[in-house]
């Protein structure tokens, strides 16, 4: 399971939401492809900063339907807004 989470710089969580199953789809992304979201790791946690965020979610875009469940796509994307609003704010992918 990878929980997700808004953080300040220091640390203080802004946001937070159960996240998503881990799959093997998921670990098998091509790195070439999907350089952000292969990153991701199921047992260890992943921060996105604030110019990161429009690439994630356009390799986000480009995922094959039903690979990441719509609602938490959703989930996914608001917290991004959260960050992209806002200023010292991360985008935390908490692996287990």
């Amino acid at each position: 399971m990878i929980d997700l989470q808004v953080r300040k710089e220091s640390g203080q969580v802004v946001a937070s939401s159960r996240g998503f199953e881990w799959t093997q789809e998921l670990i098998d992304l091509d790195p070439a492809v999907f350089p952000m979201l292969a990153g991701l790791c199921a047992y260890l946690d992943t921060v996105f900063n604030q110019r990161q965020i429009p690439m994630l979610l356009a390799e986000l875009e480009r995922l094959p339907v039903g690979l990441i469940p719509e609602p938490v796509l959703a989930e996914i994307r608001r917290f991004s807004t959260v960050v992209g609003d806002g200023q010292h704010l991360y985008l935390w992918f908490c692996g287990d």
